[in-house]
């Protein structure tokens, strides 16, 4: 019967409906810093916020994985999975990571009910990317020193469907976190 407290209205341990909030795009299109603007700006409002950073998990949860396209795809299935978890606990849980293929986001959004699955594409075109470059790997991915970088040797399938794209060569990353709020609120 896994899934039918869902239906039900369930409010986790946080007493407050959770959802989550997925935020995919390029390395250095901004994902990380709407993220923490995002957090704050929920936690503010009253409501448990929860971020879950790409880098930060590729250091732990992650650490074994290497950018092969099978340990992306396992990469996004464990983040959805605790994504999943902080969801059912309440938690408007905020992803932020790259997760390049179109089918795992999709399976990300499978494990919750429908409408509490946000996508959000963080757009930013390569080569703004690069030029903005704030952990100097797009250099290292042009130098051969990175295999599989997403953007450079590695495909990023565009979402072809999502709630909110979010170009932000266009817009400061407080006002890209405004905009997904009032979308969610």
């Amino acid at each position: 019967m896994a899934g039918d407290w869902r239906n039900l209205g369930y409010m986790g341990i946080c007493k407050q409906k959770g959802s989550i909030i997925w935020l995919t795009g390029l390395s250095g299109a901004g994902k990380s810093t709407i993220a923490a603007i995002l957090q704050t700006m929920i936690t503010e409002s009253g409501k448990m916020a929860y971020v879950l950073d790409g880098d930060k998990l590729r250091n732990g949860l992650n650490s074994d994985l290497g950018f092969s396209r099978e340990d992306r795809r396992e990469n996004i299935r464990r983040v959805a999975h605790v994504a999943a978890l902080l969801y059912e606990a309440g938690f408007v849980t905020i992803v932020s990571v790259i997760s390049p293929q179109e089918d795992m986001r999709k399976y990300a959004r499978s494990l919750v009910p429908n409408g509490e699955f946000t996508e959000v594409y963080i757009k930013a075109d390569v080569e703004e990317c690069i030029k903005r470059d704030p952990k100097g790997l797009y250099k290292k991915a042009l130098e051969n020193l990175i295999p599989e970088f997403t953007g450079v040797t590695s495909p990023y399938e565009e979402p072809s469907n999502p709630e909110i794209i979010i170009d932000t060569q266009k817009i400061s990353a407080q006002e890209a976190a405004g905009n997904i709020l009032k979308y969610i609120l």
